[in-house]
């Protein structure tokens, strides 16, 4: 039998409890500074550093490239695609805006991780929740200066090819009158694919596109509006 490869080993004992401690502090500091302050600033900066301090750990260099960024002080809707669990982190330290994950309501109940994304002003979505409650939450992080990441593949893709986004997101960047900046992320998945518990140092590339305004569509253009950026995102990757 052969034995694992070099990669896996360092996965496993040197990976895994380095972040899993930088996790444990950093998630604690951002709980304790939720009891002072509501508006997420200070929990955000302790998500920069765990990024930072992840891609580093892991060998993980970042590229960025394309259209500049948005104001710092312009709320906006980053979309991007997903392949890998390093894809926050990477866009946590590469994107210096606040920030916050549209995300599913189960992953407030993972340990620290989830408690920070509960306390830090993040949209936590059930799937049974009403609408206008997400769209209140939205309105909160827009008021703090925040804008908004979205996966609207719902979830890491298998194969690398980019799946069909889904509209929530997009409905809520209309809802709220945001522009939608798309990204395309292309080596993610070479870090660490779904379902393998193994990390690879890489050369990961960013992408930011052009915004694209909402102002004047309507909910029913949520689906057209997707299928856009997602043309728009794996063309880049193509």
């Amino acid at each position: 039998m052969s034995l694992p490869p070099v990669h896996w080993w360092r996965t496993v004992f040197v990976l895994i409890p380095l972040i899993g401690a930088a996790t444990i502090v950093l998630g604690a500091l951002s709980l304790l500074s939720s009891l002072v302050s509501g508006t997420g600033r200070f929990a955000h900066r302790c998500a920069q550093s765990w990024s930072r301090f992840i891609l580093l750990t892991s060998g993980i260099r970042v590229e960025r490239r394309g259209a500049s960024l948005p104001a710092p002080d312009a709320s906006c809707v980053f979309v991007a695609n997903h392949a890998s669990f390093y894809d926050i982190p990477i866009l946590f330290t590469t994107v210096p805006r606040q920030l916050r994950i549209l995300a599913k309501a189960g992953l407030g109940r993972v340990p620290f991780i989830g408690w920070h994304l509960l306390r830090s002003g993040h949209l936590l979505v059930d799937r049974t929740s009403s609408g206008p409650a997400t769209f209140r939450r939205m309105k909160r992080m827009v008021q703090h200066g925040a804008s908004l990441i979205v996966f609207p593949e719902g979830g890491r893709t298998e194969d690398g090819q980019v799946m069909p986004f889904k509209r929530g997101g997009f409905l809520l960047a209309i809802q709220s009158g945001l522009p939608v900046v798309p990204v395309s992320l292309d080596g993610s998945r070479a870090v660490m694919p779904r379902g393998r518990l193994m990390v690879r140092p890489a050369t990961v590339r960013v992408t930011v596109h052009e915004p694209i305004p909402t102002a004047g569509l309507t909910r029913d253009d949520a689906r057209a509006l997707a299928d856009r950026v997602r043309d728009i995102i794996a063309r880049e990757l193509s």
